[in-house]
């Protein structure tokens, strides 16, 4: 049963891990100012039935703006040119194709293609295009206006919501240009995986038999731990003084870390790096630790996304 249970779970692309709780509570409330004001100057512009028709493909687009600030769909040129050119799609396939049915999948379909062709693919867009020709009299009455109010307001009022409501959380700032640093490299995260050929490597670094002691079997396995992790360790990134690193941890445990100083010695696994925490938890705060440790804490190196003045 558990096994048919993955394998439709795999089918329908569920997801094996959600956003950090925190995360959830962000984009949760994000969504509900900014669509609490999107409604609101639509209604007073255009009165309640045109924000019925038009308010559904921005909260669409908050979802992306909010729960993915990252995502390319998110970022603004995507969402002001797949909003505003959908828009002038569906009002131009509304006047100028009699058959309404028609008329909408072309709307849709063409809105697809431009928005392609103009590398700004928003989803919500689509429904912007089909709103107008399906939206009746209130939407219809607008012409070609309908792609500066309410398309083009309501577009700039959910932005304005996204940079500045996002801009409190230093590991989510949106647009994704405004966050200060950018990966420049990766690593692999995680405890050390002991395998069989690790067990081998202690067994014959101990020189034991298969009748083995318990005693010889905690250090059998003290030691495949121990060579895992040198392994691992071999693997580390080689941090170095200057150097910007995050931990890539979810939520409010992102922090960005820079090396400002290091005391080094004849012994590597001694070498100390001083570092200034320069974004996010703990912002300007100093330590120090060993640099092997520093490096194990280390998710990727980023860089300044610009030259500070």
């Amino acid at each position: 049963m558990t096994t048919r249970l993955e394998q439709f779970k795999r089918f329908i692309g569920f997801p094996a891990s959600s956003p950090h709780a925190g995360e959830q509570m962000v984009a949760t409330l994000g969504g509900a100012v900014s669509i609490a004001l999107v409604i609101f100057f639509t209604r007073s512009l255009l009165g309640p039935e045109a924000a019925l028709i038009t308010v559904p493909s921005l909260g669409a687009t908050a979802v992306l703006i909010f729960a993915a600030p990252h995502g390319p769909f998110a970022q603004p040129w995507s969402v002001l040119g797949g909003h505003l050119l959908s828009a002038i799609i569906g009002v131009a396939c509304w006047k100028l194709v009699p058959n309404p049915t028609i008329a909408a999948g072309l709307a849709v379909g063409l809105a697809i293609g431009v928005m392609h062709l103009a590398r700004c693919i928003h989803p919500p867009g689509g429904a912007t295009a089909l709103a107008a020709v399906i939206g009746g009299d209130a939407v219809h009455n607008l012409g070609f206006s309908y792609v500066l109010n309410p398309i083009a307001l309501n577009c700039l009022i959910i932005l304005f919501v996204g940079i500045a409501f996002n801009a409190a959380f230093a590991w989510r700032r949106y647009p994704a240009s405004l966050m200060r640093y950018r990966v420049s490299a990766s690593r692999p995260k995680g405890s050390p995986r002991i395998s069989e050929r690790h067990i081998q490597a202690a067994m014959e670094h101990l020189n034991v038999v298969i009748d083995v002691s318990p005693d010889e079997l905690s250090e059998l396995i003290r030691q495949s731990i121990s060579i895992a992790q040198q392994e691992l360790d071999a693997a580390l990134p080689e941090v170095k003084l200057g150097h910007y690193y995050s931990n890539d941890q979810p939520g409010q445990q992102w922090s960005v870390r820079q090396i400002i100083d290091e005391r080094r010695s004849d012994n590597p696994e001694f070498d100390l790096v001083i570092y200034r925490v320069a974004d996010g938890n703990g912002l300007n705060r100093t330590g120090n630790c060993t640099r092997t440790e520093f490096a194990r804490w280390v998710g990727s190196e980023l860089q300044p996304s610009r030259k500070k003045g």
